[in-house]
């Protein structure tokens, strides 16, 4: 048996709904006890993404639409790296069932080596007994099945068996899940979405999500399809240039300006169809991809008499991209009305809200770089589980991106005070680079669950005091904890400490536990107090 268009359809908004269903489990299975365990919700997200656009998918869709309707969405929704490295695996089943009315397990095993390979890519250092392994080694054991004469259904059910019992070897391979017992987070989060999808392909109900929204009344969808939306239909073929990029940006900035985007890469020519309000850009963007031709565009409010179908994407009521009016723009990643004040002073363009358990999208953060008015824009994540969204991001816009290795706050200010208004690109990039291996980044928080972690006995509720991402100690006085922590992290070069209190921390306590580190540190280091007002951490402390 294979797979067609409906029934793959109806399998992954079974797997995006069996995933939101065990989303906390999914997050508990995180190794730090800090307010981070986020791997569930953010895979959650991701695949969520996808989930309006593939209600809005007509029975008679080929495995090959759906699949690209599916990889694009989730694309877009992207967040945090198990996210991202998902949206990669599903951007592999597009690629392989490219073209094709129905997949079946041979189609499904080549396309989820596409995917597998595209994951390991993305990462510049892979870690395995993760994700990426039981993804990989999933396929491993199951590549030979694909061959015999097996349903669909049937691989995907073995390739889940094979998944597991990866899964269950992540603890060998990763010393942090051995020492916490857990298994990995992101392979168990895939599995629950695989496991969900072989309900529907095995002949059984969809699953539903739990709290999910009662349906329309066919009144309101009615009115749901009869809403003024875009003006023209617009149909074109690309004539490849030898030197073409890859599509997937094509189609990105189509979903910005266009609704009903359909972007189809037949090896020398590309087929675009689409509904906007301006074909010009659309045409004009083309031209960046070779020769326009059978170029095709009709008014659909006067053929529908002013009403046509509202697009699910186009009422995400996306801004255009701003005006290049400047060389150099910023956009960074930053929680808290203070913190966001600060890169803000420090030249920052685009404040992208997010970071501890709030990782923005890939189209958050493309949405940021498009509305930085500048031709050379800098990313900074100011997070690790960020930078793999940006660095997708930035593969998604025609401006020169850099993503900063930034993972934490402090590391974010001293890349932007290290920014020379007079220096160009390559110059700022390598000073800026270098100004976070040099800052001292302290994090202080609370634990969310009893734990040992790295011989640290930890308590639900114990403070937290962390040294550049590690958990160095805990403390049970949050003025003891800070004085500790920032005593720690000055060396003997150190000449300046910001500390930043968060919306926890009532002002007279931060006052007062700020005098009593001033008063243990030495006088020749200045050393200032903001009101942050970021959540997850009581303090975050910055040491150069």
């Amino acid at each position: 048996m294979t797979i067609t268009g409906k029934l793959l359809r109806d399998a992954l908004i079974s797997g995006a709904n069996n995933i939101y269903n065990q989303k906390q489990e999914v997050d508990e299975l995180n190794v730090f006890p800090v307010p981070d365990g986020d791997t569930g919700t953010n895979m959650s997200m991701t695949i969520k993404n996808a989930v309006a656009e593939l209600e809005n998918t007509s029975d008679s869709a080929t495995a090959g639409e759906v699949a690209k309707k599916a990889a694009s969405a989730m694309l877009r929704g992207a967040r945090g790296n198990s996210g991202v490295i998902l949206s990669l695996l599903f951007r592999g089943l597009s690629k392989g069932l490219s073209g094709k009315e129905t997949a079946s397990a041979s189609d499904l095993s080549a396309a989820l080596k596409i995917g597998v390979d595209a994951a390991y890519k993305s990462v510049m250092k892979p870690t395995e007994g993760t994700i990426l392994t039981v993804s990989r080694e999933a396929w491993e054991n199951t590549a030979a099945l694909a061959k015999e004469n097996v349903s669909a259904a049937e691989f995907i059910e073995e390739y889940i068996i094979e998944a597991k019992r990866s899964l269950e070897r992540t603890p060998e391979l990763l010393p942090a899940l051995k020492k916490a017992g857990v298994v990995d987070a992101g392979g168990m989060g895939l599995i629950v979405i695989l496991e969900g999808m072989l309900k529907v392909l095995s002949g059984g109900a969809m699953i539903a999500a739990n709290d999910a929204v009662k349906p329309q009344t066919p009144a309101a969808a009615a009115a749901a399809e009869q809403v003024p939306m875009y003006s023209y239909n617009a149909e074109f073929v690309i004539e490849k240039d030898g030197a073409a990029r890859d599509t997937t940006a094509l189609c990105a900035y189509l979903e910005t300006i266009c609704g009903n985007a359909s972007v189809v890469d037949d090896d020398g020519i590309i087929k675009i169809h689409v509904h906007t309000n301006n074909p010009g850009k659309a045409l004009e963007e083309g031209l960046k991809f070779g020769q326009l031709d059978n170029v095709k565009i009709e008014n659909m409010r006067k053929a529908q008499g002013g009403v046509i179908k509202a697009d699910k994407a186009a009422q995400r009521n996306k801004k255009a991209p701003a005006e290049i009016t400047k060389d150099t723009g910023f956009a960074a990643v930053a929680a808290g009305a203070g913190v966001e004040a600060l890169f803000k002073d420090l030249g920052v363009d685009q404040v992208i809200r997010g970071g501890q358990t709030m990782n923005p999208s890939t189209e958050d953060l493309l949405e940021a770089i498009e509305q930085t008015p500048a031709r050379n824009v800098f990313v900074l994540p100011n997070n690790k589980n960020i930078i793999m969204a940006a660095e997708q991001a930035a593969g998604l816009t025609d401006r020169n991106v850099c993503v900063l290795q930034t993972r934490t706050i402090p590391q974010g200010i001293s890349a932007m005070m290290n920014y020379d208004p007079d220096g160009d690109f390559k110059t700022n990039r390598a000073a800026m680079t270098e100004a976070i291996d040099r800052v001292g980044s302290g994090q202080i928080t609370f634990a969310v669950r009893d734990s040992e972690f790295d011989g640290h006995k930890i308590k639900q509720g114990d403070i937290l005091a962390m040294d550049n991402g590690k958990i160095v100690f805990t403390e049970k006085d949050l003025e003891k904890a800070l004085v500790k922590l920032t005593k720690r992290l000055i060396k003997s070069s150190s000449s300046y400490i910001t500390v930043l209190y968060g919306a926890d921390v009532p002002e007279a306590d931060a006052n007062e536990a700020f005098d009593a580190l001033r008063s243990k540190v030495s006088d020749d280091i200045d050393i200032v107090l903001v009101n942050g007002g970021q959540p997850v951490y009581y303090y975050i402390i910055s040491v150069e």
